[in-house]
């Protein structure tokens, strides 16, 4: 046995063992580090994979040839080197290699679109010498949540497009369903059943066929997005709960909205209009920074003469071109393994504005602004209750000793924070928009750089004439006008006491 592994380690790379090792458990994506603990990804969504940090001399034995006398040579002239790796008997992978400011490298291995789904069934002592040379067990990478290409079989039944209609004509947003359940629909942020008394079967509302049924039943949820007619789309979660097979069903209008038909409370559209940098979309599932973004996205095409990328999980609003701009919808899962495949494709397709529907780890969040630096304008959402939260989110993803160096980037790189909220208006039906607009002048670029990120909130207060607005600000206006109550304003509010404070003005 001891010989089989040493024969093996000679003839193969340790990072090969390894990419091996990850893909043959669902992984696509390998993220190494000096001095941190190897990471694994499938889809942007990182699995479960124990293996002990690794210190510059081991992470450059561990790539062998991939970190040649060559590129070690470059990384001195330019930090970032990307370039394609053959991995024997895996496939290929596209490679980046970033030498950090304070000493010590960043790789990411990402298999390339086309290589083989899986590689050949490892021998026992691949894993075993794996284990040997980093003195650490390596335990699996599980499946969770996925768009699988099975989720293209979802069509859209004579009794889901009943359900659909019935739910358009109460205006609802979302449909729960669940086996032996009565139906939900949410309006107005309120959930209630859609026929008292009347359940329904997920299988048959959506006639799953064989393949889609038994990767339910195994644990793994699909997300797909369907058109039932020219007017509405819908964003489709199917998944097992104790009840059995659950849809949750977001309804979409089949065209992106216009800035306008949002009502907001700011006028938005020169975000849209920015040459380049990083501008954020804020916010809790639901609170509408989808519809946001779409719109942005819109008025870019009508205004502009652009070539702008989207990157979403999965595709809810069609974008059209006009006579003078180009649109390229990207799905996550589909047309793109990953966000950060997708964005990595991005930078290489002379792209004007990219659109990420959300950034969801540090790879997504460095390449986003790496894409805003170089002048190109990002638009991007991520899940953050307000504009000093939503820095800190982005910093965190980092090591402490990277931190530094983000700030940095984001100080330059970042243009706006919009953090969006959809609260029922007061009075007649519908819901409202409140938000909280954070724009990056000298002064906020200068706090985000030094770390005093408490300062925002003074910031955002002085900031009205710039186009700046709080949160509490903003549901105050609502409250004075009768758009909101008092209630709900004090619900949504992240403090209190400023809220009192612009009420009592």
């Amino acid at each position: 046995m001891a010989q089989s592994v040493l024969s093996l380690q000679i003839a193969m790379p340790g990072v090969d063992q390894i990419l091996s090792f990850i893909i043959q458990q669902g992984a696509d994506e390998l993220r190494l580090g000096t001095d941190d603990e190897p990471q694994a990804f499938a889809q942007g969504v990182r699995r479960h994979f124990t293996m002990a940090k690794t210190p510059d001399a081991v992470l450059r034995h561990l790539l062998g040839d991939v970190l040649s006398k060559d590129r070690e040579a470059l990384l001195v002239k330019q930090p970032l080197l990307s370039f394609s790796y053959e991995a024997r008997g895996i496939g290929t992978f596209d490679v980046t290699v970033e030498a950090r400011k304070t000493g010590g490298l960043n790789v990411t291995f990402t298999q390339s679109t086309g290589s083989p789904a899986s590689p050949p069934e490892p021998e026992p002592a691949v894993a075993a010498s794996v284990t040997h040379a980093m003195s650490t067990p390596i335990q699996s990478v599980s499946r969770e949540t996925t768009i699988d290409s099975v989720a293209s079989t979802l069509r859209c039944t004579a009794q889901l497009r009943v359900l659909v209609e019935q739910a358009v004509l109460q205006r609802a947003s979302d449909i729960h369903a669940a086996d032996n359940e009565p139906v939900y629909i949410r309006v107005d942020g309120q959930l209630k059943p859609i026929n008292k008394g009347s359940c329904t079967s997920v299988e048959s509302l959506f006639q799953l066929d064989e393949a889609l049924r038994d990767q339910l039943l195994r644990g793994v949820a699909v997300e797909a997005a369907i058109g039932t007619s020219a007017r509405e789309r819908l964003r489709i979660t199917l998944y097992q709960a104790s009840a059995g097979l659950t849809a949750a069903i977001r309804l979409l209008p089949a065209e992106a909205p216009t800035l306008a038909e949002l009502q907001l409370p700011l006028n938005l559209a020169n975000l849209a209009e920015l040459p380049n940098g990083l501008v954020l979309l804020c916010g809790a599932t639901g609170s509408g920074k989808s519809s946001t973004l779409a719109a942005l996205s819109r008025h870019a095409l009508e205004q502009r003469s652009i070539l702008l990328v989207t990157l979403e999980d999965p595709i809810e609003f069609q974008l059209r071109a006009s006579s003078q701009s180009i649109v390229r919808q990207r799905q996550i899962g589909r047309d793109t393994k990953s966000f950060t495949a997708g964005l990595r494709d991005a930078l290489r397709s002379d792209p004007d504005i990219i659109v990420v529907g959300e950034l969801r780890d540090p790879e997504t969040i460095r390449l986003a602004l790496t894409a805003a630096e170089t002048g190109h304008l990002v638009l991007a959402s991520i899940h953050s209750g307000s504009a000093t939260a939503c820095v800190e989110r982005v910093v965190d993803a980092y090591p402490a000793d990277q931190r530094s160096q983000i700030r940095v980037q984001l100080a330059d790189a970042l243009r706006a924070v919009v953090v969006q909220r959809l609260l029922p208006r007061h009075r007649g039906s519908g819901r409202i928009a409140a938000l909280e607009v954070l724009r990056v002048n000298r002064a906020v670029s200068n706090v985000i750089r030094e770390a005093k990120t408490a300062q925002l909130g003074t910031l955002l207060q002085a900031g009205k004439r710039e186009g700046m607005i709080s949160l509490e600000r903003c549901l105050a206006d609502y409250v004075q006008s009768g758009a909101v109550s008092l209630e709900q304003a004090r619900a949504a509010a992240n403090d209190a006491d400023s809220l009192t404070m612009y009420l009592a003005k």
